[in-house]
């Protein structure tokens, strides 16, 4: 793997462009595109303040940027820089933005959820739609809301009169298509299923219930609860690449792949504290090339720089998998399944416990059992697939990148000593892996 040098960054994370050929990212104030190739600044734009939210359109040629400290959104184009475009939201503020499917609108909630607006760019007229549940914030694209695969209907989640609601936003005109309440008590969010004939929506985390209804008339399909106990909900849904299976991540340290005929888990991925079964499982298991105190020291060493040079070893089985007890009266502790990442091509799921951070668990959908698990000398900060076949990367704020695929795991050492990567993600071609961390980014280029 080749690497670009190091770039400044601030704010929201770099983004590729949805054709893969650009990149944007925000120094300050500064929008900044570039080339994915050759890193060359194509464009440079100065915004009125502090970027918080950039995104592009689907087609590649516009990036909008989020001011959420001045309720405005500015619009730049890649291949104009004559183009511009202003929304001023005015009193009411902005607390979350993105644009619609076919790029000719920008949706932008109010602050504290009082309204959600649609602005057109092409006729340049605007359509105010129902608040939002969950008003966003944060730089937050808006949990709660979730167009189809199509781009045809958007779903928002509501709550009014003490329930949950649903509305469903024919795209085309934003008239509302449906209107309807979830079974829930308190809904934390929604998701459509790739072919779009499902909406699954779960519960708060005090409460396992994930509910899957038809987005054309709220009409009930399914209910699902791994429990009828009020504790250790769900954390995480996501659909796989075809909408066969819906891994559901719970508190429980579990996540259930359900399946779309009868509702009901085709497997239940369980992460123990240590890893025995099934036989064929590869734990690889990073281990420092040279430990703390030169070649003679202890193998049981581990280095204090989380940077220094280390590599996978295949381990026995039985192997412990590092685990931090959460402390209970934490507001927020660090319990559950809270990352479900499907490969591209839908063969595979890579999952993440949250009081086990070191460890990513990897799951053959072909064999219905665990194919990997990955241990790692510092918790993994973010993973992401490539869009094509089947190959993860993972990071941990060092400057060591991770690489898994069917046939193996490597480990590869950015030639930046000071840049450490926290976050990552692949272009959409999958030759090109953003490597992102709190000031700087690079890319990494793959080589045959």
């Amino acid at each position: 793997m080749d690497f670009s040098d190091a770039f400044r960054c601030s704010g929201p994370a770099p983004a590729f462009s949805p054709d893969g050929r650009f990149l944007a990212n925000v120094a300050e104030y500064r929008l900044i595109i570039r080339e994915v190739e050759t890193m060359r600044v194509v464009q440079l734009y100065s915004c009125l303040d502090r970027v918080d939210s950039i995104e592009w359109s689907s087609n590649s040629l516009y990036v909008l940027c989020g001011l959420f400290s001045r309720g405005v959104i500015q619009i730049w184009s890649v291949e104009s820089s004559e183009w511009s475009c202003k929304i001023d939201e005015g009193p009411a503020g902005v607390a979350a933005v993105r644009w619609s499917p076919d790029g000719c609108c920008v949706l932008a909630v109010a602050e504290f959820g009082v309204r959600l607006t649609v602005w057109s760019l092409t006729d340049r007229k605007c359509v105010y739609l129902r608040g939002p549940k969950h008003a966003g914030g944060g730089g937050e694209r808006g949990r709660g809301m979730a167009f189809s695969a199509d781009g045809a209907h958007l779903a928002v989640l509501e709550r009014s009169d003490m329930k949950d609601w649903v509305s469903v936003y024919d795209t085309r005109t934003w008239s509302e298509a449906a209107h309807f309440p979830l079974e829930t008590s308190d809904a934390a969010d929604l998701a459509w299923s790739p072919e779009g004939g499902v909406l699954a929506a779960w519960d708060t985390c005090l409460k396992y219930k994930v509910v899957l209804v038809d987005p054309r008339n709220g009409s009930p399909l399914a209910t699902y609860a791994a429990y009828t106990h009020d504790a250790l909900g769900v954390k995480v849904c996501s659909w796989s690449p075809g909408g066969e299976l819906l891994a559901v991540g719970s508190f429980d340290r579990c996540a259930r792949l359900l399946d779309h005929v009868s509702w009901q888990p085709l497997l239940t991925a369980e992460h123990p504290t240590s890893v025995a079964a099934p036989a064929q499982v590869v734990a690889f298991q990073e281990e420092p090339d040279e430990p703390v105190g030169g070649p003679t020291a202890s193998a049981a060493s581990r280095p204090p720089d989380p940077s220094a040079r280390s590599s996978y070893v295949i381990a026995q089985l039985p192997v412990p998998v590092p685990y931090a007890k959460p402390p209970l009266d934490a507001p927020a502790p660090k319990l559950g399944v809270g990352r479900c990442v499907w490969s591209g091509d839908g063969r595979y799921l890579a999952t993440q416990e949250d009081s086990a951070g070191w460890a990513v668990w990897v799951w053959d959908l072909g064999a219905m059992e665990l194919g990997a698990v990955l241990l790692h000398l510092e918790p993994i900060t973010d993973m992401a697939w490539g869009p094509r076949g089947s190959t993860l990367a993972m990071v941990s704020g060092s400057s060591k990148v991770y690489l898994w695929t069917p046939g193996g795991a490597s480990i590869v050492h950015l030639p930046l000593p000071t840049m450490q990567a926290f976050g990552c993600s692949w272009n959409n071609t999958a030759t090109t892996l953003l490597l992102r961390g709190p000031e700087a980014f690079c890319c990494g280029y793959l080589t045959a």
